[in-house]
This record gives C-alpha cells, sequence and structure tokens, in this order.
C-alpha cells in the first residue's frame, strides 16, 4: 500500500485516472463510492448499475454528486461517462462492456449473478475486484482461470477479512517467519442465530438481517476462512475448525497454545478462529521462525516483544472494509496484483448444516436465514464423501428428512437444473490435501 498512493497521485497528475464500475448499491457499497468520489486520488466511478436503480441514484447523491444520469443503452452509458457525469443503470451488463471501464467493482453477495458479472466482465478485458466472499468461496478458483485465461485480475477486495489476512500473511512470509496459522477474531458464535433473532441489530446499523445473521451463525467466519485457505494452501485441523472461545479481553498474543500444536507444525498449516480475544474485529497470523530455530534469531524476536518462540503471533486490530477496497482496485489495475485469490482450487469448502430439523420437499432457504449455517471442512472431504457446499445449497428441495446439526449431503437434495454455479463447478480442480 505504500507504493499504490504514490502511484495514484502520478495516475491523477496524468489524467489518466483508473475508471471504475460498481455492480451494487447496497451499505458496503455506498461507503465504497463515498471513499472513491470523496478521498482517492487517480480514481474514478463512473458508473454503478443495482437491480434498485433508486439505490444506485442514492450511493452518488450521498457522496455529493448531481451530475447523475440514468442510462438504459450502452450508447447512453458511453457518452454519460465520456462527459464525466454519473452513470446509473439496472443493467449490469452495460457497464461490464463499457470501452471506458477499466475495473468492474461487484458488490453483490448473489453468488449466481455475480459469477455472471465476473464472466461478462472478464469477456470484455476488464479486471473484477469483488466483496463476494460467497461466491469466490463456492467458485473462486473457475473465476480465476478464467480471469487468468483474458489476461486480467480476479481478487476478493482488501478491508474485508480475508483481504487483511492475505496482507499479513505476505508481510510475515516477507520478514522470513512460516506463517502455520491464519486466524480471524470473533465477539459472538452462535450457529442457531436467524433473521428474526438479529432483526433489531440490523435495524440499528442499518444493514439487512440475514447479512448479519451470516456473521452471527459462523456461516461467513467459515466463508472468510476458507478463503484464506484456499490462496494459501492451508486445510482445517477439523470440520468447523476448533474455534476456542476465551474469557473476553484476552490478549491475542496468549492464544497460540489454544491450537493443536501438530495441526500447525505438520502439513501446509491450518486456518482458524477464536471468540472473546482483544483486539477484535481484527485478524492474527501464527509463525514460527522456520524448520531450523536460530537461536540469534530467537534473541531479536524476544527484544522486539514478540515472545519466546517458537509461535509468534502478528496481528492487526482493525478491518476497515469500506475505507480499504480501493487499495485492491489499484493493485489490480495497476500492478496486476491480486489481494486474495484461489490460484490452485479448493483446499477448504464451506458446507451447509442444518440449522434446525429439516424436512423432505423443503427448499433450502440462502445463507444466513433459518435452515443452515456454513461449516469449513477440507475440500477432498468434501468430494469424497458428497456433502453439499453452502454456496450450492440455495434452492435444492430436500428429499429426506434431515436432523438439526447434521450437514446436508447431495445424497439429502435435488439441485435446481441450468445452474451457471453448478457448471462452473466443474472446472475446478481437485486439490489433494499433502500432510
Amino acid at each position: 500500500m505504500i507504493i499504490i498512493d504514490k502511484a495514484l497521485e502520478a495516475r491523477a497528475a496524468a489524467g489518466r485516472p483508473i475508471r471504475v464500475g460498481m455492480v451494487g448499491a447496497g451499505f458496503m457499497a455506498r461507503g465504497v463510492a463515498l471513499q472513491l468520489l470523496q478521498v482517492m486520488p487517480g480514481m474514478e466511478l463512473v458508473a454503478i448499475s443495482n437491480r434498485t436503480v433508486s439505490e444506485a441514484r442514492r450511493a452518488y447523491e450521498e457522496a455529493g454528486r448531481e451530475d447523475i444520469v440514468m442510462c438504459e443503452t450502452q450508447q447512453e452509458l458511453e457518452e454519460s461517462i465520456h462527459q464525466g457525469k454519473c452513470a446509473i443503470t439496472d443493467d449490469a451488463m452495460l457497464i461490464c462492456r463499457a470501452a471506458q471501464v477499466d475495473v468492474i467493482l461487484e458488490m453483490t453477495g448473489a453468488i449466481s449473478f455475480g459469477a455472471r458479472v465476473a464472466l461478462e466482465a472478464f469477456a470484455n478485458g476488464k479486471h473484477l475486484v469483488t466483496i463476494n466472499a460467497e461466491m469466490d468461496a463456492t467458485v473462486g478458483p473457475a473465476l480465476y482461470a478464467r480471469a487468468q485465461e483474458a489476461g486480467v485480475v480476479y481478487t476478493v477486495g482488501d478491508g474485508d477479512q480475508p483481504g487483511v489476512t492475505m496482507n499479513l500473511y505476505r508481510f510475515v512470509k516477507g520478514i522470513g517467519c512460516n506463517p502455520v496459522l491464519l486466524g480471524n477474531i470473533k465477539g459472538l458464535h452462535d450457529p442457531y442465530r436467524n433473521p428474526t433473532t438479529q432483526e433489531e441489530f440490523a435495524k440499528t446499523w442499518k444493514q439487512k438481517a440475514h447479512m448479519v445473521t451470516s456473521f452471527a451463525d459462523g456461516s461467513k467466519i467459515s466463508i472468510e476462512q476458507a478463503l484464506v485457505a484456499n490462496a494459501t494452501g492451508m486445510r482445517v485441523g477439523q470440520r468447523g475448525m476448533y474455534g476456542p472461545t476465551v474469557k473476553a479481553g484476552t490478549p491475542i498474543q496468549e492464544i497460540a497454545a489454544l491450537y493443536p500444536r501438530e495441526d500447525m507444525l505438520e502439513g501446509p498449516g491450518i486456518v482458524d478462529y477464536v471468540v472473546g480475544a482483544h483486539p477484535a474485529p481484527g485478524v492474527f497470523v501464527i509463525a514460527t521462525l522456520g524448520r531450523t530455530p536460530n537461536p540469534y534469531q530467537e534473541h531479536y524476536f524476544n527484544y522486539y516483544k514478540l515472545g519466546e518462540g517458537p509461535f509468534y503471533v502478528f496481528y492487526r486490530p482493525y478491518h476497515l472494509c469500506h475505507l480499504e477496497i480501493p487499495w485492491s482496485i489499484a493493485r489490480a489495475a495497476e500492478f496486476g496484483d491480486a489481494t486474495c485469490a484461489p490460484e490452485a482450487g479448493l483446499y477448504v469448502e464451506v458446507v451447509a448444516a442444518a440449522k434446525c430439523d429439516l424436512k423432505a420437499g423443503e427448499t433450502i432457504d440462502g445463507i444466513g436465514y433459518y435452515m443452515t449455517y456454513g461449516l469449513c471442512e477440507n475440500a477432498d472431504v468434501v468430494r469424497a464423501v458428497n456433502l453439499l457446499p453452502l454456496g450450492l445449497a440455495e434452492g435444492c428441495v430436500l428429499t429426506k428428512d434431515v436432523a438439526k446439526d447434521e450437514v446436508i449431503t447431495y445424497d439429502d437434495v435435488e439441485v435446481p437444473k441450468d445452474r451457471l454455479i453448478d457448471e462452473l463447478r466443474k472446472e475446478i480442480p481437485i486439490v489433494h490435501l499433502k500432510g
């Protein structure tokens, strides 16, 4: 990030800003619009698409822009951008095809629709930055491969936990340490939360109830940790991760002993989380000095207040979602660098578990609703026992009863026909974990 600010200043001075088209205009997207329009040099938010186009208009208005043009055709959109106005549309594909857009910022959270946006962006030579962790956990490797074929960048954005974790991971590796656990700090984990229990909290923070439910019921943290596993080749130590709960305020530096030593040291390392540690909501990396300890290096680390080892805890106490996403846009457009991407395939998946007793004939609802919650599992296990990924569960019809807390399998459901995400899944290689 230290070099990005200068690169953006140079773009601004040269009059060649990164032109961003945003798909989605929800709570977080409106925050990004504020950042792009009011803070970031060398970038322009030239167009916003949203199914309810009034929300796209709202995003511009909240950022103080009044020169807003509704566009229904490709020509209208191109003309609006050329004139320096703010284009809005209900057709995301217009933005993906626009000649005057460099980067698509996908902010929808919808798995199938997000995938369609990504493919259209790649087909038109555009980088894609997304906060759609659900999409990446489900079909990310297929989208990454398609982006590589098109010569563009596909990446999950900075600011949310996966991107922030990957920045810390790269830093830790860069100073010569060996990351053995990538972690997330949570304040609450209750798999039985639902939109009814979370309604008041959602209203307080002006968010959707199902979205904040996915934070509380463990689905989101499972998805986030799957993303960093798939970006690094790590695994989970057990289904659902260990997720120890500690006394509120326990310093994050004290938690390394809570995870099985063999899981961290044998194999590629693990992803996990902790509930109750301070500082929340941060991220952390547990690392060693490598296979051959050096007493001189250990002395330096102790001098720097990192402890006596062999495990050292690095952490970041915050993640500033909408404030940091523009860094990923710049990294993609200026340096061809992905913040967080599943380059090799799926190492860890998120599978659907029953939030309550489910009955044959019921249609499974979405992530963060009433019927399912997500659990991390190693991808080779998922394939071997035919478990149903959480990102594919919505719309499936149960063909048999499933008890509360039981993990749903493909044998338990009828999958909807002709879904793009199911076709993309066929392109994802099976990764056999080592260690």
